[in-house]
């Protein structure tokens, strides 16, 4: 997934062919912030001014903003299974949190 992220928000970053355009979504907040640009360094600056201008606008209209995701994740999973989790992550010589995390990485990055 072509991404970007910027004061702690991830966008989506897609290619429209016919307009020849990079477009950004931000995702994981309920706001819809959209941005542009014509090449990378345009897209960049369009994506830092979108987040800063939805920032700057929540605060003077006096609501609060979308906060983007805070890096932790509850599960809840079987005993069974938390206990064959524990054991990959000791058989790999990590904490259950970095086995998880790079597993996880891995999934969503499979390059």
């Amino acid at each position: 997934m072509n991404s970007m992220t910027y004061k702690g928000y991830f966008a989506k970053i897609n290619f429209d062919e016919r307009d020849s355009i990079f477009w950004g979504k931000v995702i994981g907040i309920k706001d819809s912030i959209t941005f542009e640009g014509e090449t990378v360094a345009q897209l960049t600056e369009d994506f830092h001014n979108a987040i800063d201008h939805y920032l700057a606008d929540c605060k003077k209209e006096g609501r609060t903003h979308d906060k983007p995701y805070s890096g932790k994740l509850t599960l809840r999973v079987s005993p069974s299974i938390h206990a064959e989790i524990a054991a990959a992550a000791a058989d790999a010589g990590k904490s259950l949190n970095k086995w998880v995390t790079d597993t996880l990485n891995q999934v969503v990055h499979p390059c």
